[in-house]
């Protein structure tokens, strides 16, 4: 990765060459979106995804030598943003940034709105736009920004249905590997968010054959 290319780019940018000094940014600076390889030298980069996402942090690009399926997967479960498989050129990885960034409203040029946004209350979810984050009664949810760009784009349309292929084209722009079960993994993880804050509405429901919809009534016993 040429931290020069990217710098032409209009990206600042900060380099860290093993997990722990990566730790040590994510601690002291506030970033954007992390580009990581899986093989550093002091621990698999998986681990190091692991505690982004733990923590709420940035969108993460994952890089690595390896392209077999069950690294995209697990990388996908851990809730990586998006995957690059060496080798790849520095101008497909200045795109992938832009796009990620342009769906996090983080990137030069993005056109982060001033002030806050609308705010959606549905159920027992509030969805503040302005802060781009949903709040259940026991408090604010902790969405990767992919998993809360699928709930917001959902809560646009309450009741209205979404393929897998419309979901794909508007929440992730079909800027890389993704695949309908990219959008089933997706949907799998919020649920289960929900269900540990205790939401029953809305809920999103799976139309047989077609895709999702987030409704907001209570189901039938």
């Amino acid at each position: 990765m040429s931290r020069a290319c990217l710098e032409r780019e209009g990206f600042s940018v900060r380099e860290a060459l093993d997990a722990g000094a990566g730790r040590a940014v994510l601690r002291s600076e506030p970033v954007d979106l992390v580009v990581l390889d899986l093989g550093l030298p002091d621990g698999n980069g998986l681990d190091l995804l692991r505690g982004v996402r733990h923590a709420d942090g940035p969108p993460v690009i994952i890089v690595t030598g390896r392209g077999e399926e069950t690294d995209r997967v697990l990388g996908l479960e851990l809730g990586a943003d998006d995957y690059l498989v060496k080798p790849f050129s520095q101008r497909e990885l200045a795109a992938r940034i832009r796009a990620v960034l342009r769906r996090t409203a983080a990137g030069p040029g993005a056109g982060r709105a001033a002030g806050p946004g609308p705010v959606r209350r549905l159920g027992e979810l509030t969805v503040d736009t302005g802060a781009r984050q949903v709040r259940a009664p026991c408090g604010p949810i902790a969405f990767t920004p992919r998993e809360y760009a699928l709930v917001e784009f959902l809560s646009t349309a309450p009741g209205q249905a979404f393929s897998a292929a419309q979901l794909l084209d508007r929440v992730w722009d079909r800027d890389g590997w993704q695949t309908p079960a990219t959008v089933a993994e997706h949907v799998y993880r919020v649920r289960r968010k929900l269900s540990a804050a205790g939401v029953r509405t809305p809920r999103i429901t799976t139309v047989r054959g077609f895709g999702y919809r987030l409704d907001n009534a209570a189901q039938a016993p």
